[in-house]
């Protein structure tokens, strides 16, 4: 016979964490309340984020008029050979709305990829 004995290993009760996170896509698929809370947290999220960004918007390029009005000579000036109004409504309000737009698809994007994480669990990726 040999020397060596099994390794004892003391028993109390069925492992806690054998498996590791959950896979959650299938609670969001089956729409269970599970599923249904991620699912309306990502949503709640993503309208909060569309509110901002049009409320900043709606902010900066309606308040324009009012610049304009309240400062008419700012609005009969000449830079370059141009109305300042054509220049800043022309010139200033694309860029600015590009900008706007890719921060707003970036951070929707990031809130979808945490999302995905959350409910398919670091491991998926």
């Amino acid at each position: 016979m040999s020397d060596q004995r099994p390794h004892r290993v003391r028993v109390t009760g069925p492992p806690r964490y054998a498996t590791g996170p959950r896979n959650r896509v299938g609670d969001v698929h089956e729409q269970t309340p599970l599923g249904d809370v991620f699912l309306r947290s990502l949503l709640k999220e993503q309208l909060a984020l569309a509110i901002r960004a049009l409320i900043l918007i709606g902010l900066t390029l309606g308040l324009l008029p009012l610049v304009f009005h309240l400062w008419p000579r700012l609005a009969d000036a000449d830079l370059l050979g141009l109305p300042v109004a054509w220049l800043v409504l022309g010139g200033l309000v694309y860029p600015f709305l590009l900008l706007v737009g890719w921060r707003y698809v970036r951070r929707v994007e990031r809130n979808e990829r945490d999302f995905a994480d959350l409910v398919e669990g670091p491991e998926a990726r």
